[in-house]
């Protein structure tokens, strides 16, 4: 982080609300997006060295990304691969347009270096979303990495009527991506994590017949029994990867990987996923590799470290098994 960054503009951001700040960053990211020549002067200052990582069939140019929740209506798709990012994590995006929770509902936890996220699954629905990642392929604007989107379901499908809600989105979006992940583990859509019983998933799942795409699964695991079983569902169905996330109250960058121990937790006064600037620790990540799932103990590079050398000092110590 640079000096000017941090005495200057930093505390300019901080006077405006953090919603306001993320819509005018995203929005002024996604000008940049429609300029050929600004984004290579983007990346001329900001992109990052190679350090490439093959994962599930995809190479990734570096394995720090963009996790879901910052471009939510695919904005800004080639600005992000300027930025450095190795690969971009769109989304959640979910079948109906839906506005989120009511305002306030992003809040600046400044003591944690942390943003307390309670948007709701905000976003254009996944019609919207199609439309725009069109016109980006379109217009030959379209990243060399790989582009993720994460699938929610939409708060006004009943939880009997989900897996139909989840393949709606996947049906509309499968052919926009490289990758997709099925969350069911946001704590910011009602009774979203009741999708998390095997009977469910296996619905779920069942729903999207994936077939060969690359398919992630993102839940909250809150007992060794819950860990046991997500395992096991997931060597069956020949998931890509199992994204797991241990805190009830804290959800952390992802593609791959859990987040978060005891010592590391955030204290806020709000409900709501968590982003915090750094993790000390990681914990399992899953990941298939011959067809046979295998599970390790890991640190996880996540999205948000203090600074660009902190992400890549991670990144450098764990790049050969681990995606953020």
């Amino acid at each position: 982080m640079t000096w000017f960054y941090r005495n200057c503009i930093r505390p300019a951001l901080f006077w405006h609300d953090s919603e306001a700040i993320h819509d005018f960053t995203l929005n002024s990211l996604g000008r940049i997006s429609r300029s050929s020549v600004v984004c290579e002067a983007l990346e001329a200052l900001f992109g990052a060295p190679e350090l490439p990582v093959e994962f599930f069939g995809l190479r990734f140019p570096n394995p720090v990304g963009l996790a879901a929740g910052m471009d939510k209506r695919a904005a800004a798709v080639p600005a992000w691969q300027s930025l450095g990012f190795g690969f971009t994590e769109l989304g959640g995006v979910t079948w109906h347009a839906q506005p989120g929770n009511p305002a306030p509902r992003m809040f600046r936890a400044e003591a944690e270096a942390a943003l307390v996220n309670r948007m709701g699954f905000n976003n254009p629905g996944a019609q919207a979303m199609a439309a725009t990642l069109r016109d980006w392929r379109s217009s030959r604007r379209w990243p060399r990495h790989p582009v993720g989107i994460n699938l929610g379901k939409s708060k006004i499908t009943p939880l009997a009527d989900a897996a139909e809600d989840y393949a709606n989105s996947f049906r509309m979006l499968r052919n926009l991506a490289d990758f997709f992940v099925v969350n069911v583990s946001s704590p910011n859509t009602p009774n979203l994590r009741q999708l998390q019983d095997k009977a469910a998933l296996d619905q779920i799942l069942e729903a999207i017949q994936w077939g060969a795409d690359a398919i992630l699964l993102i839940v909250a695991i809150l007992t060794d029994d819950q860990l046991n079983a997500f395992h096991a569902l997931a060597k069956s169905a020949g998931l890509a990867a199992l994204v797991e996330v241990h805190d009830e109250a804290v959800e952390v960058g992802r593609i791959i990987g859990t987040h978060g121990s005891e010592d590391d937790q955030i204290a806020a006064d709000e409900d709501g996923a968590a982003a915090k600037s750094h993790r000390r620790e990681g914990g399992r990540i899953l990941f298939r590799e011959d067809g046979i799932l295998q599970c390790q103990r890991t640190g996880v590079v996540v999205l948000g470290c203090r600074d660009g050398e902190e992400q890549r000092r991670q990144a450098a110590i764990r790049h050969d098994r681990v995606l953020p």
